[in-house]
């Protein structure tokens, strides 16, 4: 069956191709960046994969007002494996990017595929064609070489396509695991094929704690001449960002191997607007944190030293400080000795001659929401590390190696 399978994947590369550029076109943006979510790539997808054989397709919708149709769509499609025994295994990709960025930076249209066969490899460049449509399109096909040719999987393979995961999932994974937990079962095995290395030894087991903040400083807007007769917001946000990011690093030092950087993390990001004119103190401003947070440490303990940081920098600043969590994910690991695992460290093995590697990460996949749940997940993917930047790319032989990983997966015994 190996054989069979493998050949069918080598010889889908017109197909790989085919959909990665339909994918593309569609642009999948959340409406927090501007965007009318996934709906438009869902539906191509939906009819794209019962064209090719893959009929049994479940959609699941979170309701967003935001959203076109008001809608942010998880598909879910089944190749049945007979007894399940052994488990199911799912393979988890999203189907939302992030913005193309500067497109001045690009030397194509982001959302229009092109193709290059030089250094480094034969890819596809375009806006998510690796993040995380290289792990979906390696996810459908295959799931396709056992459909195309009358093949039964030895575990039923349960393919998902989620929403929302470039904004932390609170319309995908985390929505299903919410509300329709009894999709997922404690003996069900998970791979996300979303972030990984370009040699793809890394197999991520733990993730970081995530923690994102927005923080909204009130102060009292003056003329510039006379800033004693104002309280300066954005003076306040500067000096708050900056113990933040100091005090927070210190009082949570330890150090981890497994994760790169093996520390915690706590970043000032965006900066909105304040006042349009340089001659005026601003009397509000507004500023985000992206913290990443060694496991050992509890989200909770950090919120606790934030509100000490920001109670000294409101009095000495005559301001008042307020601040609201746009994401807090506590993660549970994986086991090193967990199925999916084993059975991963085999494939990669076979398929890229590499010996795994355990590793964490800073956070935010969508592995964390089922670990909380008792579901073993496995990361993986290897990747040409373009993900998020002008002219990102997908490397051909990655789309296919990884199919074939995934297809062995679904065949492999765990004894």
């Amino acid at each position: 069956m190996k054989e069979k399978l493998f050949s069918w994947i080598d010889n889908s590369v017109d197909l790989a191709v085919e959909l990665e550029t339909e994918l593309t076109k569609r642009p999948a943006i959340s409406p927090e960046s501007g965007g009318e979510g996934e709906l438009d790539k869902c539906l191509f997808l939906e009819n794209w994969l019962k064209a090719h054989g893959i009929t049994d397709i479940e959609r699941y919708d979170a309701p967003d007002a935001r959203a076109k149709g008001k809608v942010r769509p998880n598909l879910i499609a089944t190749i049945d494996g007979g007894s399940e025994e052994n488990g199911r295994l799912w393979i988890m990709s999203h189907t939302d990017v992030v913005p193309p960025g500067e497109e001045k930076l690009w030397n194509s249209d982001p959302w229009a595929v092109v193709r290059k066969d030089d250094a480094p490899g034969p890819r596809l460049i375009g806006r998510g064609v690796e993040d995380n449509q290289q792990g979906l399109v390696s996810s459908a096909l295959a799931a396709m070489a056992f459909t195309a040719q009358g093949l039964k999987p030895a575990r039923t393979i349960k393919l998902l396509f989620a929403a929302d995961e470039e904004m932390g999932s609170s319309y995908g994974i985390k929505w299903l695991a919410d509300n329709h937990k009894a999709l997922f079962r404690k003996n069900d095995m998970v791979l996300v094929p979303d972030g990984g290395d370009e040699k793809g030894e890394n197999i991520e087991i733990a993730e970081k704690n995530i923690i994102w903040i927005k923080f909204v400083t009130t102060g009292k807007q003056a003329h510039g001449s006379r800033p004693d007769a104002g309280a300066n917001a954005f003076l306040a946000s500067c000096e708050l960002a900056l113990r933040l990011h100091s005090e927070l690093s210190s009082k949570f030092a330890d150090r981890d191997p497994m994760f790169n950087p093996d520390y915690s993390t706590f970043v000032p990001t965006k900066k909105e607007a304040n006042v349009p004119n340089i001659n005026t103190i601003p009397g509000e401003d507004i500023f985000y944190m992206d913290m990443r947070v060694l496991p050992r440490y509890t989200p909770d303990s950090v919120l606790a030293e934030i509100d000490v940081i920001r109670a000294e920098t409101e009095k000495k600043h005559r301001v008042k400080i307020e601040y609201s969590i746009l994401q807090m994910m506590k993660s549970m690991p994986t086991g090193a000795d967990a199925p999916v695992v084993k059975l991963l460290t085999r494939a990669i093995a076979e398929v890229y001659a590499v010996k795994g590697r355990l590793i964490g990460i800073g956070g935010g996949t969508m592995a964390a929401y089922l670990r909380n749940i008792g579901i073993d997940c496995a990361v993986w993917t290897k990747t040409g590390g373009s993900l998020h930047q002008p002219d990102e790319f997908a490397l051909l032989d990655n789309i296919i190696g990884d199919a074939r990983v995934m297809a062995l997966l679904a065949i492999s015994s765990d004894k």
